[in-house]
């Protein structure tokens, strides 16, 4: 390997580090629960989808695996396995669509609205099907059902708007300064 490529290597380590930290901050600090799941609404995609813009789909789907689940760690570790398959398809997505996209505005919206919907459809699918259908096995994963799953749609449109708008705010300011 040469001088180069372990330069790459570790800018990207760093980068990945750094936003993973940025993320599991903003899951474990801003927590407002939601009661009918035991799940709770936070700001940690918007480090997951910024970093996706900045750096794409590699860097975002890593990040939205590490730094999320890491703050699950810590008080709801039932949700990792959850949080873990959804913020990292989340930051893949938004890196493969919005990454480079020529300073497309359209672009990046599209990325982080596709970002939004694996969010929602995500949480609803592992709440609603796969933890009951788990929980039949390995009951540490009866934490919801499909009612419970219906009922957290609103709050994570929410999570993953706010977190949207926020993230796209850090990209427009920092995507020329890299």
């Amino acid at each position: 390997m040469d001088t180069s490529t372990e330069i790459k290597i570790l800018y990207n380590t760093g980068i990945i580090a750094a936003f993973s930290t940025l993320a599991f901050i903003g899951t474990l600090l801003i927590r407002i629960p939601i009661p009918v799941t035991g799940g709770y609404f936070n700001l940690g995609d918007t480090f997951v989808m910024a970093a996706a813009l900045l750096y794409g789909p590699v860097v975002g789907g890593l990040v939205g695996l590490i730094g999320p689940a890491a703050a699950d760690a810590v008080g709801f570790p039932q949700f990792i396995l959850a949080t873990a398959v959804v913020k990292a398809v989340e930051g893949a997505l938004v890196g493969m669509i919005g990454w480079k996209g020529g300073g497309s505005t359209w672009r990046q919206i599209v990325a982080l609205g596709v970002g939004v919907a694996v969010l929602v459809s995500g949480y609803y699918l592992f709440e609603a099907v796969i933890y009951p259908a788990i929980a039949q096995t390995i009951p540490f994963f009866g934490v919801t059902d499909a009612k419970a799953a219906l009922a957290e749609i609103p709050p994570n449109l929410l999570q993953g708007g706010l977190s949207a708008v926020v993230a796209y705010g850090i990209y427009r300011v920092l995507h020329r300064r890299i």
